[in-house]
């Protein structure tokens, strides 16, 4: 049987601060007005994505990492380890940290922790994130925090489409209004929420804090994870590999004309963020279009992409 690109259909989640843009930029049927996250490739309990083409379709990604392993070169982790995701951030999201894999384990029912990075697919002129924080000392962040200095503690960085941003566990941080963004994580939906701006929900409620356990697990200091962007042209091909970290590897394929890669990994994540094109393999081929989100299997081998396409791909660390 010939191994295939596996694609997915994404589900949306409706959130407090989404918006129209899944919609408006990919065509997506969103199911509101506040449609804030697409989770594209999904194995999460709280929003798997269903296969949508060949001999597993309708098959949940969940079910398919327990049923066929082999797919996924018998990738060492209970789990499956990645999310995807694209977020309309139509306003403020919360200021936020997550537990890293310990200290998830041990309060959040077996959880995987949750280090994330986001690629800014586009941006309104002149926007910003929260990255960091500016306390020396826990007891400096705790006074802060009790105290209400937001201005004070919180670091803001300016962004523009296509920069890049690594978000260890423990790193206080915030989407803000007027952005878009791929982002890759683990596979874990755990939050800490910091500070949601006093904003009430549909009902005049605020959203429900967890300052105890951000206490715990904020990283004091803040020390930046940028990383390094590492680029490589040929033949109207530039592959940016953005972060080789210890839970995944993110690239940014840009290409014009053809292009020829090997899939080596256990696995591949890839998303189409702008352009159309083809997928050729062993003769086989599929099209490709702007929202698209796939996986290609263990030993899929050498193949070709055709067309004008941005491109974001993503793998497992190959020792979890």
């Amino acid at each position: 049987m010939q191994i295939e690109p596996i694609f997915f259909t994404p589900i949306f989640q409706e959130r407090i601060w989404g918006g129209t843009k899944l919609a408006q930029q990919f065509g997506y049927d969103i199911p509101s007005e506040r449609t804030g996250e697409c989770w594209a490739v999904s194995a999460h309990p709280n929003g798997q994505t269903f296969v949508k083409n060949g001999p597993f379709e309708g098959m949940p990604l969940g079910q398919l990492w327990d049923e066929h392993r082999d797919l996924f070169g018998h990738f060492p982790s209970e789990h499956f380890p990645l999310l995807t995701k694209i977020l309309d951030a139509n306003a403020d999201l919360s200021v936020q940290v997550h537990p890293d894999d310990t200290y998830a384990r041990e309060h959040e029912n077996g959880e995987l922790g949750k280090t994330e990075c986001w690629y800014i697919i586009d941006c309104k002129k002149d926007a910003e994130l929260v990255y960091g924080h500016n306390a020396k000392t826990k007891t400096e962040l705790k006074e802060m925090m009790d105290n209400g200095q937001w201005d004070k503690l919180l670091r803001k960085v300016k962004i523009k489409p296509g920069d890049f941003f690594y978000v260890p566990s423990g790193t206080i941080h915030a989407l803000c209004e007027g952005t878009l963004v791929l982002e890759t994580q683990q596979s874990s939906d755990t939050t800490y929420r910091v500070y949601d701006y006093d904003r009430v929900d549909e009902k005049g409620n605020k959203r429900e804090l967890h300052l105890e356990k951000a206490l715990d697990v904020i990283t004091v200091p803040h020390t930046d994870a940028y990383s390094q962007p590492h680029v490589v042209k040929y033949d109207g091909t530039t592959i940016t590999t953005f972060i080789e970290s210890d839970y995944f590897t993110v690239q940014k394929w840009n290409i014009e004309g053809t292009a020829t890669f090997k899939q080596s990994k256990p696995f591949l994540i890839v998303s189409v963020l702008h352009g159309e094109g083809e997928l050729i393999s062993e003769g086989q081929s599929y099209s490709l279009t702007k929202g698209d989100h796939f996986i290609l299997p263990y030993q899929f081998g050498y193949f070709s992409i055709k067309g004008t396409l941005e491109i974001i791909s993503s793998s497992p660390s190959q020792h979890p």
